[in-house]
């Protein structure tokens, strides 16, 4: 009888022992960044600029800075929006291109960021999603968002 339970006692153990190399294993695979969106129950007024953070866990990566903003173009999850969460990011946007250097995050993105968009709301919208997005890195003080390299004329009211 005290082998059976001595026997139960070291599978028990070894279990236990696998599931946390496999969770430490799991959380060094991934990291987590902060997505921003406009929420309508957080900020009832609606205004502009305001959006809030959700995270999200990404796999590692050293383009960290790109995977964010792949997430922000995901648009909010059913729960995120069923809390309030929207995008003022058009669906099928791409990223072209970011470079991040002395402090200045560049991205560049095709045209169906600024595909149908008007109104200054929405445009101050989407600028503060893709700013605050990238912002949150300590390397990111500054961002320039430019559209087939146009940066001067683009996201216009």
């Amino acid at each position: 009888m005290s082998n059976k339970i001595f026997v139960r006692a070291v599978l028990v153990f070894l279990a236990i022992a696998v599931a946390m190399v496999l969770i430490k294993a799991l959380s060094e695979e991934t990291s987590e960044v902060k997505i921003y969106f406009n929420n309508g129950n957080l900020d009832p007024e609606a205004s502009c600029n305001k959006v809030f953070a959700v995270e999200r866990d990404i796999s590692k990566t050293t383009a960290v800075g790109r995977a964010a903003l792949e997430e922000l173009l995901k648009g909010p999850t059913d729960t995120e929006k069923t809390e309030g969460y929207f995008t003022s990011i058009n669906p099928g946007v791409k990223i072209q291109k970011l470079t991040i250097e002395n402090g200045v995050a560049r991205v560049e993105f095709d045209e169906q960021l600024e595909f149908q968009v008007g109104g200054s709301c929405r445009v101050t919208a989407i600028r503060a999603q893709i700013v605050e997005t990238l912002k949150q890195f300590p390397a990111v003080n500054e961002v320039i968002i430019s559209i087939n390299g146009r940066t001067e004329d683009i996201l216009q009211p």
